[in-house]
């Protein structure tokens, strides 16, 4: 997970676990087992919980990476106010999904005529990643490996390459 490999400070949240958005995915909370969760009782948005707000100002970070189960609201909302609160904001569109193509559209169209960076999870690790032949590099290069078939040639090669097998 990009968070891990780069040591990203996290949060986890959800409104209402035991309601309509059900309890957090594991794989959520199993890939980020440091993070503070943040249970909301109810806000949809994520930003008009104190406690959530709390904790990204506790990060101390200025540049966000959103993302959550659906575009149009767990990314939206909380991406719209956290960029209103002067944050730069980059929306991780596959990390999440939409009811629909138009649905997906809308919420990025939104979300950009506010400033806010539609992004992929390749796009982003890419980005960090600055060097393949460093630490976080090679992980990053395995994890792609792990979920994109292309690119699990690359990542062969080039241990290959090294000699490493």
């Amino acid at each position: 997970m990009i968070a891990q490999i780069y040591k990203l400070p996290s949060i986890i949240t959800t409104s209402a676990a035991d309601g309509p958005n059900g309890p957090i995915m594991p794989v959520v909370a199993e890939g980020l087992p440091d993070a503070p969760i943040v249970h909301r009782p109810g806000e949809i948005n994520a930003w008009d919980n104190a406690d959530f707000v709390a904790g990204v100002k506790k990060t101390g970070r200025k540049k966000l990476l959103v993302a959550g189960i659906s575009t149009e609201v767990c990314v939206a909302f909380v991406a719209l106010s956290a960029r209103e609160a002067g944050y730069d904001v980059y929306a991780v569109l596959d990390a999440g999904y939409a009811w629909t193509k138009l649905v997906e559209e809308a919420a990025i169209a939104r979300m950009v005529q506010s400033g806010i960076v539609p992004m992929t999870w390749v796009g982003v690790g890419a980005e960090l990643v600055g060097d393949w032949r460093s630490a976080t590099g090679k992980a990053h290069m395995k994890l792609m490996a792990d979920h994109l078939p292309f690119s699990g040639n690359n990542y062969v090669g080039f241990l290959s390459a090294k000699g490493a097998r």
